[in-house]
């Protein structure tokens, strides 16, 4: 137990889609159980000026779809966060990618106030007046920043110190050290004539963490030459290439 749970904060049209997969398993139970982090749901509908809720206009300058007024979410952010004492992140499809580095760093915040866009999104205005950094969860767009939201707080609050038990397996996932993680077995050891490989069940733990090294760097080499890269880089002298 901690003495301050990791704080969340989501702004969003449609509260009622969460907790959602934040509300199962260990993450769910790390809150509701542990006490180890608190979600809040602010309905940024209850802070239009109209009674149907509308929060949105035409955009500037013409164009198709509508924006989500600086004014009205503004209201909402200094009403959720008026301290500003939590880090600000607003999905959107133009955002930086979210990294497992990033992670890290918001898993150290007290906490988050994350904002859900609608439309065609948000003024601008109100992201740079207010201090939101953009990110996105990949090359694709939603209809909406909910599902994104649900996948970049589970990958932060599975970070906070007791949500997860073993720290050994935090170090050797995916994109830690810049290596994809290497391929997983267990019973039964013939699955339709595929076999466990034999090195994993000879006890030999040197030969075991020399197998799963070799499977990490084959794997990333083929799936993501970016991070072969990176990880290549940081091994060699200055100004190498990478093999």
């Amino acid at each position: 137990m901690i003495s301050k749970p990791f704080e969340v904060k989501i702004l969003t049209m449609f509260p009622e889609a969460f907790p959602g997969p934040l509300g199962v398993s260990i993450i769910g139970t790390s809150r509701t159980e542990q006490g180890l982090w608190d979600l809040e749901l602010v309905d940024l509908k209850s802070f239009s000026p109209d009674r149907r809720g509308f929060l949105d206009d035409t955009p500037a300058g013409g164009g198709a779809g509508q924006v989500m007024r600086a004014d009205i979410i503004a209201k909402a952010v200094d009403a959720a966060d008026p301290n500003h004492g939590l880090k600000r992140i607003y999905l959107s499809a133009r955002g930086e990618s979210i990294t497992q580095q990033k992670v890290r760093e918001w898993a150290m915040k007290d906490g988050l106030l994350v904002l859900c866009g609608r439309f065609e999104g948000v003024d601008q205005r109100v992201i740079d007046a207010r201090g939101f950094e953009e990110v996105t969860i990949g090359d694709a767009v939603l209809a909406g920043g909910e599902a994104a939201a649900l996948v970049l707080i589970e990958a932060i609050i599975r970070l906070i110190p007791g949500v997860l038990g073993a720290a050994q397996s935090l170090s050797e996932e995916s994109f830690e050290n810049d290596l994809l993680e290497h391929p997983q077995f267990t019973r039964p050891r013939d699955f339709e004539n595929h076999m466990i490989p034999e090195v994993l069940l000879k006890g030999d733990h040197k030969k075991i963490a020399k197998w799963r090294k070799d499977m990490a760097i084959a794997v990333t080499k083929l799936r993501r030459p970016d991070l072969w890269a990176s990880y290549v880089s940081k091994l060699q002298p200055k100004g190498a290439k990478p093999q």
